[in-house]
């Protein structure tokens, strides 16, 4: 097939983690648009349980349908099990259990939502990314607003990311992973752990990473595909170029302990979104949905619109 794997319906809490956390926030303001994000008194209910699971048989909008889907896209190296919480989750190209495929670039990932949406009668939806995923989501809104209601970037701008050492250093230490036939699954993920270290120091990140250790025909391989992504690895830390705005409500959920919202976005999130609304968790690092996960869906939960 040529279509994102999918799946829908109500999901347990995300527990992904991609990368560790850097600096603090960026300070100053886009008028009253960069704010805190809120915080709920008492225990917050999952997103699905409140906004509701809409079978995909009965996703097709009109004028009296059921509230549009909500779509979510993970990050690099991320699969939907990854984002555990909404009505609609896929795995991006060359992730998870969707095909590989030699082209890796945002007007290509978005191509595929596109697909998949008209494939199952989604004529609008409200879109939820997270880092490689929230590219993803910009770049849907801004080709297809038509299909896009609303739009939550989480901890990503429509800039250039300047990390891509570090993912090169990740991508290398994937491909130099060498597991012998036989082992059984924790003796596998412990010698993969243990090649991974010198150079994935973080043992939250290597854990994630380890996600996509998978067994075929008695030998560990990596289910992402490696070689395309490191071939577009400038692609996915850039963003394409745009000059037609989105004109949907949209908001931008960084964390206050990373660095993928700054300041110096705010012009360029303003010229495409300028709709946008920008806020931070406090404490959270890049993963908000894990470091804050009751304040990330707080703060979804008051974007989207009431039933």
């Amino acid at each position: 097939a040529d279509h994102p794997s999918v799946a829908a319906g109500h999901r347990r809490a995300p527990t992904c983690c991609v990368l560790p956390q850097h600096s603090t926030a960026p300070q100053g303001a886009m008028g009253s648009r960069v704010r805190a994000a809120p915080r709920r008194p008492g225990g917050v209910p999952r997103m699905a349980e409140v906004w509701g699971a809409v079978p995909l048989s009965h996703a097709a909008l009109g004028p009296a349908g059921p509230r549009p889907p909500l779509v979510l896209l993970h990050g690099l190296f991320g699969s939907r099990g990854n984002l555990q919480t909404a009505v609609l989750t896929l795995d991006a190209r060359n992730h998870g259990g969707s095909p590989h495929s030699p082209v890796m670039t945002y007007e290509a990932m978005s191509l595929d939502v596109q697909q998949l949406l008209a494939r199952l009668g989604i004529a609008k939806c409200i879109v939820l990314g997270h880092s490689m995923g929230g590219k993803t989501a910009m770049a849907l809104a801004l080709q297809r607003p038509d299909l896009v209601e609303r739009l939550i970037s989480v901890d990503i701008s429509p800039v250039s990311t300047t990390l891509v050492s570090e993912f090169s250093a990740y991508i290398s230490a994937m491909k130099s992973v060498n597991i012998p036939a036989g082992l059984s699954r924790s003796a596998a993920r412990q010698l993969a752990d243990s090649q991974l270290s010198p150079a994935v120091q973080h043992p939250q990140l290597r854990q994630f990473l380890l996600t996509n250790l998978v067994e075929v025909e008695g030998r560990y391989v990596w289910r992402v595909n490696l070689e395309a992504i490191s071939h577009h690895l400038e692609d996915i830390m850039s963003f394409p170029v745009f000059h037609k705005p989105y004109p949907g409500p949209t908001l931008f959920l960084g964390g206050s302990n990373s660095p993928y919202i700054s300041s110096k976005d705010y012009p360029e999130i303003q010229r495409l979104f300028p709709r946008a609304d920008i806020q931070f968790i406090e404490g959270a690092g890049h993963i908000v949905h894990q470091d804050k996960f009751e304040e990330f869906i707080t703060a979804v939960l008051n974007f989207l619109p009431p039933p």
